[in-house]
């Protein structure tokens, strides 16, 4: 099961435990052929069964109340198509029914719309949370898209996931002496793991030269230019 970086972030502060903690016990990484971005996914228990590590017999699910997004919409699938409408692009959001036959909810008689279960689930937050990642995702569908470099891809990794040695990176490098960033953002960052997330969402698009939303000092462009 793929996560997401505020499935990450709830994850490892439920557990009370670093986001390299958590990464490297609770997940792997793989590398998306068509985009070449890595993706992580959370792994399951070895036995034939390959059930979710989090799952603790009786009583169910030890992290329920900050299950991943994935968990909370199953069994409805969701996805976002990129579409291009007059002259800009939308991402425009769709959901589908997974049927198997271990998912015991179809046969209750309780009759559920997208809406209704999203709202139960309280999935609109994770939703609001992952949108902007999810545009970052699509540049898949960029016609003048570049395979990442490892290096691109570490800072991929890194700037999604985790956020720990992210925070490092931007505090502990010249980041902040390279790109102009606002006091007051600066001081966001540093203190509301939020801010630092969506502050890496900033930073990926910056990286894949999907948009300028970072800017360089303009003492360091003299510098380069010289």
């Amino acid at each position: 099961m793929m996560l997401t970086p505020y499935d990450v972030l709830r994850l490892k502060n439920r557990l009370k435990i670093s986001s390299e903690e958590f990464l490297e016990k609770y997940t792997v990484s793989k590398i998306d052929e068509k985009s070449s971005h890595p993706y992580i996914y959370l792994k399951m228990s070895r036995d034939e069964k390959r059930n979710c590590l989090f799952l603790n017999p009786p009583n169910g699910c030890d992290i329920y109340t900050d299950r991943p997004v994935s968990c909370r919409y199953y069994p409805i699938g969701q996805a976002t198509l990129k579409k291009q409408q007059d002259d800009s692009i939308i991402h425009e959001e769709f959901y589908f029914f997974v049927r198997e036959q271990h998912c015991l909810g179809y046969q209750e008689n309780t009759e559920w719309t997208v809406e209704s279960w999203r709202i139960d689930q309280e999935a609109s937050l994770y939703d609001e949370m992952n949108r902007e990642w999810k545009t970052i995702l699509m540049r898949r569908n960029i016609p003048s898209e570049t395979v990442l470099d490892p290096k691109k891809q570490e800072q991929f990794y890194m700037a999604s996931y985790d956020l720990d040695a992210f925070k490092r990176y931007v505090f502990e490098s010249r980041f902040l002496q390279v790109f102009d960033i606002d006091e007051e953002e600066v001081e966001k960052i540093r203190n509301d793991e939020l801010a630092l997330m969506k502050f890496g969402f900033k930073y990926l698009k910056y990286l894949l030269m999907m948009e300028e939303s970072l800017k360089i000092r303009a003492g360091v462009l003299k510098t380069m230019k010289g």
